[in-house]
């Protein structure tokens, strides 16, 4: 790799409830910075209704790169069962070419993940879940790549729970990292909790890389709007920085220790969803 590589990631816009000033500085910094691609890891819209895809479309297909889009539990149907169950992904008709879209960069490969599911044997359909066929399509696109393709994986939820205050309880997850493990993939990329953490996991063949987006939506949780700038380094060493209106440090967007001033002030025009602070100081549960 001669060059350093440039990539925005991306979680739970969430139109419908999106924060404005936060995807009008996003789609900025895309437009100035020219990343060599923007991926977005689910939750596009609120509660899936056409008029949050209509303005997901719009914002989405105006970003000047290449982008890829993970399902979130978001995305699929909350009030039509007869369209969750038959066909799911119907509002997302002009841009279903970036929907769980694998890319190939000159170095680098982003494929996808499936951990949304339609319906599950548990009373919340909104927690991850990862289904044989999902990691066997992963899989067998990663063993597809050339020798020495730096891979990293996009998913929604976060395989295993990672110390934030919103929860994954993905199925699957951990046997899904041990096969990921397997592959040495450089990550995986997820969104849901609503902020930003980049750890790693040990998994009985090794240990996988796990780093997660914050919201740009209202929604939020410990940290304040924000995205994942991603650098691969010439000498192949991928760099994160959590980026955010409120210049809050990197590490301290991190979870599991995030201080109270973290927290972005309120706006007399835009509503911030009523979460206090609350600096975690307990090790994340794996």
């Amino acid at each position: 790799m001669s060059d350093s590589t440039l990539l925005f990631h991306l979680s739970d816009i969430h139109f419908g409830l999106e924060h404005n000033r936060a995807l009008d500085w996003v789609a900025h910094e895309v437009a100035t910075r020219k990343p060599a691609a923007v991926l977005i890891t689910g939750d596009l819209t609120m509660r899936a209704r056409s008029h949050e895809f209509a303005a997901a479309q719009n914002w989405i297909t105006a970003l000047p790169t290449p982008v890829t889009v993970e399902v979130g539990n978001h995305d699929l149907p909350y009030f039509n069962l007869i369209q969750r169950f038959f066909n799911p992904y119907k509002k997302f008709r002009g841009m279903e070419s970036v929907v769980e879209r694998e890319l190939q960069l000159p170095d680098i490969a982003i494929v996808s993940l499936k951990t949304t599911m339609r319906a599950q044997p548990r009373l919340d359909w909104s927690k991850g879940w990862v289904s044989d066929a999902a990691l066997a399509k992963c899989l067998a696109a990663i063993d597809a790549l050339p020798a020495g393709k730096k891979v990293l994986v996009t998913v929604h939820h976060p395989l295993v729970e990672v110390g934030t205050r919103g929860t994954a309880l993905t199925h699957g997850g951990t046997r899904a990292l041990a096969e990921l493990a397997k592959r040495n993939i450089t990550a995986v990329l997820s969104g849901h909790v609503h902020d930003p953490f980049d750890m790693q996991q040990d998994t009985v063949n090794g240990p996988v890389r796990m780093i997660g987006a914050g919201t740009l939506s209202q929604r939020i949780r410990s940290t304040p709007q924000s995205f994942n700038e991603l650098r691969f380094e010439p000498d192949g060493r991928l760099c994160v920085e959590a980026r955010n209106l409120q210049d809050v440090p990197t590490e301290a967007m991190k979870i599991d220790a995030v201080p109270e001033d973290a927290m972005p002030p309120r706006e007399a025009d835009e509503p911030v969803a009523p979460v206090g602070a609350v600096p975690r100081t307990d090790p994340p549960v794996h």
